[in-house]
């Protein structure tokens, strides 16, 4: 049913989140990680075609989720959202939750439930995840 692309100026981070998500997905989620510069050699940044490729690259499916990390990788997705073909655009949600809670809820979510919607909002619920009680 959806497609997740992960956003991170880290291209090692995106890979690991993706992993992490891996574990939870029943294989009908296709996760793709789309972090750091298009050379793919460890430079913090993000790249506009590089996202672009990585949202084609799950397109063929009901929806794509978009999770950024912060800052110009939501500016890089938005600008890659808006050179795709507009039958691809219309598939597009950028998700505003934290990148790895985020990603692992939606995961764990879509593997439950069709309802875009609860997906959607179960990710944007997950900032509100209490680790510790307060600070230690």
């Amino acid at each position: 049913m959806i497609g997740i692309v992960i956003v991170s100026h880290s291209q090692k981070v995106a890979e690991g989140i993706k992993e992490i998500a891996e574990e939870m997905n029943n294989g009908s989620i296709l996760i793709k990680a789309a972090g750091g510069v298009e050379e793919n050699d460890g430079r913090i940044g993000t790249s506009t075609f590089k996202i672009r490729e990585a949202i084609e690259e799950v397109s063929f499916k009901e929806i794509v989720l978009i999770f950024v990390d912060m800052g110009s990788a939501a500016m890089n997705a938005e600008m890659a959202v808006d050179m795709l073909d507009l039958k691809i655009k219309e598939k597009v949600r950028m998700v505003d939750a934290p990148l790895v809670e985020g990603v692992i809820a939606a995961t764990i979510q879509a593997t439950i439930t069709d309802n875009l919607e609860n997906i959607i909002i179960t990710a944007m619920e997950s900032r509100n995840l209490q680790k510790f009680d307060g600070c230690i």
